[in-house]
């Protein structure tokens, strides 16, 4: 789980280095695609696999994609290449955006050994301190759903496990072709902070959906939510990405995967006793989804505080 987080964090670092700021958005929602497509594949593969076939497979996978790096994947210059485009390009073509229009970015972040450091970082900018909270938010209500939502639709419509594995592999395809088709499209057309309202929207109406289900087939129809709901995690990685210099890019991302880790720490401990008290005898009310509610209502949080992010906070893809 370690080297895991840190693949993200860099790999994102890296497409940040890559990618200029006007087509960050649509590269970070590719990308997340192309993870969730893997995603997919994986699980598929694993209900025609063996036990002890799985992880062979798993393993050899892992070994093909650090081979692939080392041969293939080229060492960054930290962005420097993109720093001489955009100020050749500000030369040639000078825009009339005011100080107050422009995005400020954080200072130059060399380490964050302490909290207190870790703190700063987070205070330092109202569009990363909103950016953290939606985050923080968001990664609560959305693994409080997927903690809840398989006791639910076991006590509330009796779904076995192959119905829920169904149901999986329904929101890793919508997921993966919303971010690698609609991402692209919607980013340079909406610009970040709509595109994150919209997305936390979705991401509402999914968490809601679900508690209100009255019949088999609408766990279904709420999964189809996610083709918005997916948008989030990109949404916000180009807001932040977009906060710093080339060199704090790693770092940034990192921070922002660890409020979504923390989160989903919490969540658990909070939503699995929830479903257990509203599934049982002893509810106080009967209403079996009240855990997929509050879930929703985490989201909710998220999306008020998107929604009052300022226009001038987030400048839209013109690129």
């Amino acid at each position: 789980m370690v080297s895991e987080g840190a693949m993200m964090c860099l790999s994102l670092a890296y497409v940040a280095d890559k990618v200029p700021e006007g087509r960050r958005a649509a590269a970070f929602g590719v990308f997340s695609g192309v993870c969730t497509a893997g995603f997919v594949g994986g699980t598929i593969a694993a209900r025609f696999l063996s036990v002890s076939s799985t992880f062979q497979v798993a393993t050899l996978a892992s070994v093909a994609a650090a081979v692939y790096l080392r041969a293939f994947v080229q060492e960054t210059d930290r962005g420097a290449s993109l720093l001489r485009d955009e100020e050749a390009s500000r030369l040639l073509f000078p825009t009339s955006s005011s100080p107050e229009e422009a995005s400020p970015r954080l200072p130059h972040l060399r380490k964050a050994p302490s909290l207190s450091e870790m703190a700063t970082l987070l205070t330092s900018s109202s569009t990363f301190t909103r950016a953290a909270v939606v985050t923080f938010f968001h990664s609560l209500g959305e693994t409080g759903l997927q903690t809840a939502l398989l006791y639910f639709l076991k006590a509330q419509f009796h779904y076995t496990k192959n119905q829920y594995a169904n149901l999986l592999l329904i929101i890793g395809i919508t997921g993966s072709f919303s971010q690698l088709t609609m991402m692209p499209f919607l980013a340079p057309k909406l610009g970040e902070q709509k595109l994150l309202v919209v997305a936390l929207t979705g991401s509402c109406v999914h968490g809601f959906l679900y508690s209100i289900a009255w019949s088999f087939w609408v766990p279904y129809l709420a999964a189809s939510c996610v083709i918005l709901s997916i948008l989030v995690g990109p949404c916000i990685r180009s807001i932040v990405s977009k906060k710093v210099g080339p060199s704090e890019q790693g770092m940034v991302q990192g921070c922002i995967t660890g409020i979504s880790s923390t989160a989903s720490v919490i969540s658990p401990l909070v939503f699995t006793p929830l479903t257990a008290w509203f599934l049982s005898e002893t509810t106080p009310f009967n209403f079996k989804g009240f855990s997929l509610a509050c879930a929703g209502f985490a989201t909710l949080v998220a999306l008020i505080m998107s929604i009052n992010m300022r226009p001038a906070e987030v400048q839209p893809d013109t690129r």
